[in-house]
């Protein structure tokens, strides 16, 4: 059986494409669903702000106050269950269908054992949040909220560890079809458990994060059953063993997705950096600063759907030991990546006024508002190209499990490059919030260069 499913197996990862054309199809491919299921867990997550924005600003304050508490506890464990990924895409590659297995089932095991510690740091959020002075009112509110969505870490990740899986294999839609149904489930459950509808008891914040975590555990056992139950997952056996540890290739993931979760800290640490420092310049660049980050969250979606189909198809390519497919593979991805993003960009820059209606209305009381967030989508414009390029490459190394690197180089560009540069521009040069913003924007182009040319020297290596 295993020689079937092996002979199964490598017609997917293929002959490496004669043609340019055909890396870029295959690279759409993978990407699209990847993009649109990663819009999908935005859409749920807009959808519970909704729905609690319905108990008043307080509730909305104090889940974003424990959203930031969750974020960084939960992002320890994304680095570890993406590293799943490269794996499974490199075994795949070679034909190796022991290792695909193996590699979802470290994957489970690591989402399993990081979520018991990570945890605690969510249901202890009242007491970080006070001791980084929030107000107490805040942060016993945020601990409501807390107590509910802590316990859909596990399920949370282990949902990653199969996406990852299954899009190693070419088979990336059945993780956005599990979304995509789970948007409404999602919405209706929220609303219930806030408000108590049904029977159900009226839970207020609990209830929300409640509803978070029963969705994650149904997108999380939906996507294990759809792996053990149909083809072409079913194939490969992935849920066989599952109790059994595998330490060496444990090792193996840690390597690789530790660095990834530092590096995203370093990242979500400068951005939350720049909430600050817009608080130090007033409350409409605060404001101003919010709605061009949240425009660029959904604009992100793109590279980082592209940057997931990189790593794959970048680990198909190394896991048969080809190195000119490698490098095509990387290259193609940036090049479809600056293309999308920067036709999305245009779109954003001919449309900055009106964005900044839709957030803040029309009226002369918010012009002022609307004027700053137009101008720092513009200033943008340059960063959510680099920031494209730098999630893009950077997936297209981990294809290689070259991880480390790129947490050195997310230091260097948004620690020693984007934050001093954003300070001295926005308070000694007179720039302000635009300063913050062109600080980001060179601080990311910097980060993206050194991942570009750590990409084209891994490559040249691989080829000698």
């Amino acid at each position: 059986m295993l020689d079937t499913v092996q002979h199964h197996a490598q017609p997917h990862a293929g002959v490496p494409p004669n043609h340019v054309a055909e890396e870029f199809v295959e690279t759409l491919r993978l990407a699209v669903p990847m993009m649109l299921t990663q819009l999908g867990q935005i859409a749920m997550i807009t959808t519970d702000l909704a729905m609690i924005g319905r108990l008043g600003e307080e509730a909305v304050a104090a889940a974003a106050l424990a959203h930031t508490v969750y974020f960084v506890s939960f992002t320890f464990g994304l680095g570890l269950t993406s590293a799943v990924s490269p794996l499974a895409a490199q075994a795949f590659g070679a034909g190796d269908v022991r290792r695909i297995r193996r590699s979802l089932r470290v994957g489970l095991w690591a989402a399993l054992l990081i979520s018991l510690p990570m945890m605690a740091s969510p249901l202890y959020g009242e007491q970080i949040l006070l001791a980084l002075g929030q107000m107490p009112r805040a942060a016993a509110l945020a601990q409501h909220y807390l107590n509910g969505l802590a316990w859909g870490i596990a399920p949370a990740l282990g949902f990653i560890a199969l996406r990852g899986m299954m899009s190693a294999v070419n088979r990336p839609q059945a993780p956005l079809w599990i979304t995509l149904a789970a948007i409404p489930v999602n919405a209706a459950l929220v609303y219930a458990l806030i408000h108590g509808l049904f029977g159900l008891p009226e839970l207020g914040l609990f209830g929300a994060g409640l509803a978070t975590t029963l969705v994650n555990l149904g997108t999380f056992l939906a996507a294990l059953a759809i792996a053990g139950l149909r083809e072409p997952f079913a194939n490969y056996h992935p849920l066989a063993r599952l109790w059994r540890m595998d330490w060496p290739l444990m090792r193996q993931l840690i390597a690789i997705g530790a660095p990834i979760s530092f590096s995203l800290l370093l990242e979500y640490g400068l951005f939350s950096s720049a909430a600050l420092l817009m608080g130090l310049i007033s409350t409409a660049a605060i404001a101003a600063h919010q709605i061009a980050l949240q425009v660029t969250a959904v604009l992100f979606m793109v590279p980082l759907g592209i940057g997931m189909a990189a790593t794959v198809r970048v680990g198909h390519a190394f896991g048969r030991k080809d190195p000119a497919a490698v490098k095509r593979a990387g290259l193609v991805a940036a090049v479809l990546g600056v293309a999308l993003v920067s036709a999305l960009t245009i779109g954003i820059v001919i449309g900055r006024y009106q964005l900044g209606r839709l957030f803040f209305g029309g009226g002369s009381e918010s012009a002022a508002t609307v004027e700053l967030t137009a101008t720092l989508l513009l200033v943008g414009a340059s960063f959510f190209i680099a920031d494209g390029l730098q999630t893009i490459v950077g997936g297209a190394l981990r294809g290689i499990n070259d991880t480390r690197m790129t947490l050195l180089f997310a230091a260097i560009g948004y620690w020693c490059v984007a934050f001093p540069v954003a300070w001295v521009l926005a308070f000694h040069t007179g720039l302000g919030a635009v300063g913050v913003w062109i600080g980001f924007s060179i601080g990311t182009f910097v980060y993206a260069a050194l991942l570009i040319l750590r990409f084209r020297m891994l490559a040249r290596r691989l080829a000698e």
